[in-house]
């Protein structure tokens, strides 16, 4: 069997190895799993509930700690690891909070004095197949929807955050959840597949590149087993004729450097109406010229290293092939000497089809500016991906914005006037490339549930 090694990006100092998994023990621990389900589905809603609030309560215990080692394993700034962790107890909270009225029983009229049930019941274990950008949020979406609608849930986590799967797992037995209702499986891509096909396995979640997803989708659907995919994308953030500017570059810094650029809703194409391209521009990338590149955990950093040297060589590599095609380095655009993963606040220009820089997403922190003839342009242009996760529109007019947002915007969210990543109460999920399903404001605790209708006498 092999090894997993983890490596602290902004040193290059080896931080832990771990041992993989056997095929069989792999199948032991779905089995496991599969078996706490049984006890587990039998809990109420307010059973449930009790545990993943207790969980909430352990994390915030532990919020240093798992900052501090979500920033040596994959390099986030501290800081934005606290809040990690601070949402990751909201989604069980909420998910407490609001399961049992997602899942009640619904009576329905038939007609005729005839009457009918809809139920919401468990199907078994969830697999869960995560990437390392949110070593706590990424296997917590899931593992808060499953373990409420009544699921039993096994993680393949990203290799260079192991640590964090597996003090995560920690900290739910802690809690008071069953030990083996949550398992972590470190397994490779071959004994994964092997996972799907489990006929414990009862469905598939997974979050990745779309590359992965499609192969991943695969595999589960020919062996009949329900998906949910959020895979990723270049999300488009328009400044249209009537932004105001100065909000715009602000929270455009913000949205494409959040997370040291590593998010699949970072904002990465800035689509400009050609009235303010100009000014948009001027101050955008004076503004990523001043951004502080550093320690991670140092206070007042604003961009740390990047989750390993070979993401940085991806994404040094996409840039090149863009400027290769035509595109203009405004700033930034060359990793510097020095040890760690880092890679400098980037702004591209002159960017147009056929660059890496429009057609696919660049996981770091790179923002292509793009210029549109107006704000109808600017719509079609941000369309104009085989992506559709997010995006945003800064307008003054935001009733326009909108509309815009609600007819013709292809994605599965838009943010007006504002940037973030995810919120308990709101759907997370996208279109297109970007995968199908949906998590977190009530919609993600059903994604797994068997949708059962009764006819009553």
């Amino acid at each position: 069997m092999s090894r997993i090694e983890t490596i602290n990006p902004a040193t290059a100092e080896k931080i832990a190895d771990y041992q993989t998994m056997s095929e069989t023990e792999a199948f032991e621990a779905v089995e496991a799993c599969h078996v706490a389900f049984l006890d587990w589905r039998e809990k109420t809603h307010e059973e449930r509930g009790a545990v993943l609030n207790a969980i909430a309560s352990e994390l915030r215990e532990h919020t240093t700690e798992l900052s501090q080692l979500m920033t040596r394993e994959m390099g986030k700034l501290l800081k934005d690891g606290e809040d990690e962790v601070e949402l990751c107890a909201q989604i069980f909270e909420y998910t407490a909070a609001q399961g049992p009225e997602d899942l009640k029983d619904e009576t329905r009229d038939l007609g005729n004095g005839d009457k009918g049930l809809v139920t919401y019941q468990p199907i078994g274990v969830v697999y869960s197949i995560q990437p390392w950008n949110f070593p706590m949020y990424q296997p917590v979406r899931v593992l808060a929807a499953a373990l409420m609608a009544g699921n039993g849930c096994v993680l393949k986590h990203a290799a260079i955050c192991t640590g964090s799967a597996l003090r995560l797992r920690e900290i739910c037995i802690k809690a008071g959840l069953p030990k083996n209702l949550f398992r972590v499986l470190l397994i490779d891509h071959d004994t994964s597949d092997k996972i799907i096909e489990h006929d414990k396995v009862r469905g598939v979640t997974m979050t990745g590149s779309n590359s992965a997803g499609s192969h991943i989708g695969s595999v589960a659907s020919k062996a009949l087993k329900k998906t949910v995919l959020e895979l990723g994308s270049n999300d488009a953030y328009l400044v249209l004729e009537d932004a105001d500017v100065e909000l715009a570059v602000k929270l455009s810094v913000q949205g494409r450097l959040y997370n040291n650029g590593q998010t699949c809703v970072n904002a990465k194409r800035f689509i400009v109406s050609d009235t303010v391209y100009d000014q948009f521009v001027d101050a955008y990338v004076t503004a990523m010229k001043k951004i502080k590149v550093g320690d991670p955990s140092d206070d007042d950093t604003e961009l740390g290293p990047m989750s390993s040297q070979e993401q940085l060589d991806t994404v040094a590599e996409q840039v090149e092939a863009s400027v290769r095609k035509g595109a203009k380095i405004l700033c930034g655009g060359k990793a510097f000497d020095r040890d760690g993963a880092y890679y400098p606040a980037t702004v591209l220009g002159d960017v147009t089809p056929g660059m890496p820089a429009y057609d696919d997403e660049i996981f770091g922190p790179v923002a292509s500016v793009i210029r549109a003839k107006d704000d109808e342009d600017a719509m079609r242009i941000a369309n104009d991906s085989r992506y559709g996760l997010g995006g945003g529109i800064f307008s003054k007019d935001t009733g326009r914005a909108t509309e815009m947002a609600k007819k013709y915007f292809d994605t599965g969210m838009v943010r007006i006037n504002s940037f973030g990543a995810a919120h308990p109460n709101m759907p997370f999920g996208g279109v297109k490339d970007s995968g199908y399903g949906r998590e977190h404001g009530g919609f993600g605790v059903r994604e797994f549930v068997n949708i059962k209708g009764i006819w009553l006498d």
